[in-house]
């Protein structure tokens, strides 16, 4: 009996340590919780600065450094996609003081058709939704083309003399045409490009004939007619262009893809750190100088709890796999 005994003191006592440790770990985390913030806050942006993305950071940071009572810092982090930023955000300590404006690239498209150094569900706590901008189909004006009907008419009596740009292999300006393709029967050729403002000035020129970029980036263009819109994404019309139709409304559903971004942190955020930055930011969207700031880069707000922005996640990745292995799109 007492040799038993003495074979299961070791294990009883490690139990009781890992308990303790566990208990310890815990506490911590809660107290720290507590008392968040009580440092200032680094919010990722996985681009260069400038442009959109980078707008909608430092607008939100801004607003909610007031609200949160701690300075949030805007850390421009560009490169290989949002990759280099989205591995650095996965790496941090989860304890709230790093932060990312994650978008359809670094949660939704290159999670479809890239081996990406982190994993986009389990790597990540998901905050809220910020809001998006849905994407446009424009072609060159000189086309003998006026409405979307006439486009896939057009495109099918033409197989393959149509060519479209895009911002480069698996972008969502990609995976938002083979999906078009697929839907109306069409065939186009692929034109990719290094970023979006290439493709521009080859559509502009007739070197290429369509496109289906941000409805943000469109908008100048559409208002001095240098391009003609068709269709946008989503489930209904936007007022930045409000003569534009859905292509749900043209009989085509699942045409839900947009350019979103959202507010995420490393895996295992402690709960009430998560609720208090999911408040925080909805204040921050409720907000009437930040709605009219965000709708005039056509971005339409989208409030939602940490659990509704998980499962917008994970369906935005599996609506362009489901694209990418019916396309056979797989990059390196």
């Amino acid at each position: 009996m007492s040799n038993t005994l003495n074979r299961q003191m070791p294990i009883f006592l490690s139990a009781l340590i890992i308990c303790a440790i566990n208990l310890t770990t815990s506490s911590n985390v809660a107290a720290q919780s507590a008392g968040y913030p009580n440092k200032p806050i680094k919010l990722i942006a996985p681009v260069a600065a400038g442009g959109g993305l980078d707008n909608i950071a430092r607008a939100l940071a801004e607003r909610m450094s007031k609200s949160i009572g701690q300075t949030i810092i805007v850390d421009n982090m560009g490169g290989g996609g949002g990759s280099i930023a989205s591995q650095s955000v996965a790496k941090a300590a989860p304890d709230g003081y790093t932060l990312m404006v994650a978008y359809v690239g670094t949660h939704g498209t290159n999670p479809a058709v890239r081996k990406l150094p982190y994993d986009a569900i389990k790597d990540f706590t998901p905050i809220g939704m910020i809001g998006a901008t849905p994407n446009a189909l424009i072609i060159n004006p000189d086309l003998p083309i006026k409405n979307f009907k006439e486009f896939v008419e057009y495109a099918k009596k033409n197989p393959d003399k149509l060519s479209y740009g895009s911002a480069g292999p698996g972008t969502l300006t990609h995976l938002g045409m083979e999906q078009l393709k697929l839907a109306a029967g069409i065939s186009m050729v692929h034109v990719p490009y290094r970023g979006v403002g290439p493709a521009y000035t080859d559509l502009l020129a007739g070197q290429t004939q369509a496109m289906l970029p941000t409805l943000f980036a469109a908008v100048p263009y559409l208002n001095t007619n240098r391009v003609r819109g068709l269709a946008i994404t989503g489930s209904k019309r936007n007022p930045a262009a409000p003569n534009i139709p859905t292509f749900k409304e043209l009989g085509y559903s699942g045409f839900d893809g947009q350019q979103w971004y959202g507010l995420v942190g490393p895996a295992n955020l402690p709960p009430a750190v998560v609720q208090k930055l999911n408040a925080e930011l909805n204040k921050a969207l409720a907000l009437p100088d930040f709605s009219e700031k965000m709708a005039s880069e056509a971005l339409t707000l989208m409030p939602m709890s940490p659990q509704q922005f998980e499962v917008y996640i994970k369906e935005d990745i599996a609506r362009w796999k489901k694209v990418a292995k019916e396309r056979n799109i797989e990059l390196e």
